[in-house]
């Protein structure tokens, strides 16, 4: 069969390989995803419980506590992420709002594991279901290619937190700017405002309130307020973000006027997610190309051309 079809079995074996590769990314985002919510949740109601003064349970978190003590041992015997590394890494995760002390160590035991899981998974999976067609070759890359997906899938899901919470914090920034402005007007500091401000628009974005809430802390405990608004650009790297801080930078060193100033900053927000908004329904119908051509017309034409070609075949039967 493998000489009659070359062509179509070492296609067959490329769509096979494409699936399982495509399958094991799909399952790595969704396993990630299913973590973070069910750990979101379990900190909700553990902070929940803890004001309400209730007791924990004991050795409620032993089972963690054991598999983190597991991955750091891991990865302090393979000495897999090095300072640079670690620094860099750690800033990712910061823009990605994952500011737990062990987030490097599951990061860097997702990338030390994931791979060979994936490797072995896609061996496997082509003994299962390509025994008969299973070729040195094709082993080999459905090999590499699942390993591949295992090594990229934890960037994956850090870049696309990341971007998921920009979009939060661009699509919420000039809300809380006109809240901000409130509380300045009203006499309230710099300090309670962002404290304020980040209870207000918990529900709205979590992302921008974190960040706000972080900021106001920062700003009443460190030595110098430069820095704290500085580590708000290093841990959301926005045009609109980076205008904010140099308002309020600005505002404190030169002594001017806080609440004009955010007031102007807010419309200039305002303006820009409306330009983002224009743009995204300009570039909708060229989006809209390729799944009208695919999906809509196909069908399209069978509606419409199939009963007169029905009508013909029936005409020239008979």
């Amino acid at each position: 069969m493998a000489e009659i079809f070359p062509f179509g079995l070492s296609a067959s074996f490329f769509i096979a390989a494409t699936a399982m590769f495509v399958l094991f990314a799909l399952m790595g985002l969704w396993a990630a995803e299913w973590m973070t919510r069910r750990q979101r949740l379990r900190s909700v109601v553990g902070g929940r419980s803890h004001r309400q003064g209730d007791a924990a349970e004991p050795g409620a978190g032993k089972p963690r506590a054991r598999l983190i003590r597991f991955m750091r041992a891991v990865v302090a015997s393979i000495s897999f992420v090095k300072d640079k590394q670690a620094k860099a890494i750690k800033g990712e995760m910061y823009r990605a709002g994952l500011r737990s002390r062990d987030a490097i160590i599951v990061y860097a035991f997702l990338k030390i594991t994931l791979p060979v899981a994936g490797a072995v998974a896609g061996f496997f999976g082509l003994q299962i279901f390509f025994a008969d067609y299973a070729t040195p070759l094709l082993q080999i890359s459905a090999v590499l290619a699942c390993s591949l997906a295992g090594s990229y899938l934890p960037d994956l899901y850090v870049k696309r937190r990341a971007r998921s919470r920009n979009a939060s914090i661009l699509e919420t920034l000039p809300d809380a700017l006109d809240l901000m402005v409130i509380c300045v007007e009203s006499g309230i500091s710099l300090d309670s405002a962002l404290e304020r401000v980040s209870k207000q628009i918990a529900k709205s974005s979590s992302a921008l309130s974190d960040e706000l809430a972080y900021t106001g802390l920062e700003l009443r405990f460190l030595p110098e307020r430069r820095i704290a608004l500085n580590n708000l650009i290093d841990r959301a790297d926005l045009a609109s973000v980076r205008a904010l801080v140099n308002t309020l930078t600005q505002s404190e060193r030169y002594g001017t006027p806080l609440a004009k100033a955010l007031r102007l900053l807010a419309r200039e927000q305002r303006s820009e997610r409306m330009m983002r908004a224009e743009e995204k329904a300009a570039r909708l119908p060229a989006t809209m190309t390729v799944p009208l051509i695919v999906f809509i017309l196909p069908a399209l034409f069978v509606v419409l051309l199939g009963p007169a070609g029905l009508n013909i075949v029936d005409s020239l039967s008979r």
